[in-house]
C-alpha cells in the first residue's frame, strides 16, 4: 500500500526547503543511550550526510560546519559527503542529544529540532524520515 507522506517532493514547501531529511539508527548509540559516552561521541561523529551534487551546489566540502534548517528549528553540524545518499536527500543519526548555544540553536546534530510532532501518515510513529529542510554552510 503506498500512502504519500507529508513534506515530500511534491510539497510546494521544496521551493523554500528543497532537501529530504532523514533519520537513520547509529553504530555508537541505542536511540539516545551512549549518547553522553565521550569515547563513542569521538569515535562516531555525529555529521549530517550529504550527496556530492547537493553539497557542491550549497559550496560545502567534507567536513565543513553546516546550517540545517527549516521552520521548526535549526542545528549547526559538520557535513559528511558521501555518494551514499541520493540527490536531493540528507541524513542525520536519530538519538544525538540537544545541545542548545545562548542563541538555542542545537550544535550537536539532535534530529527532533527539525521534526514535526505531526505522527506519519500510515503508521502513526515518529515522523522522522519525513521533513523538509534547506541546508547552507556557515
Amino acid at each position: 500500500i503506498y500512502t504519500p507522506g507529508f513534506e515530500n517532493y511534491n510539497d510546494p514547501l521544496t521551493a523554500k526547503y528543497p532537501l529530504q531529511l532523514t533519520g537513520f539508527h547509529y553504530k555508537s548509540r541505542v536511540h539516545s543511550t551512549y549518547g553522553n559516552v565521550d569515547v563513542l561521541k569521538a569515535a562516531c561523529r555525529q555529521e549530517m550526510w550529504i550527496n556530492p551534487i547537493d553539497a557542491r551546489k550549497r559550496g560545502i566540502a567534507n567536513g565543513d560546519r553546516i546550517r540545517i534548517f527549516n521552520d521548526r528549528g535549526e542545528v549547526h553540524i559538520e557535513a559528511k559527503v558521501t555518494p551514499r545518499m541520493m540527490p536531493g536527500v540528507v541524513a542525520l543519526g536519530e538519538g544525538a542529544w540537544y545541545n542548545p548555544d545562548a542563541s538555542r540553536v542545537d550544535q550537536a546534530g539532535s534530529i527532533n529540532v527539525l521534526t514535526t510532532q505531526r505522527p506519519s501518515p500510515l503508521a502513526k510513529g515518529n515522523p522522522s524520515h519525513t521533513n523538509l529542510v534547506q541546508v547552507e554552510k556557515l
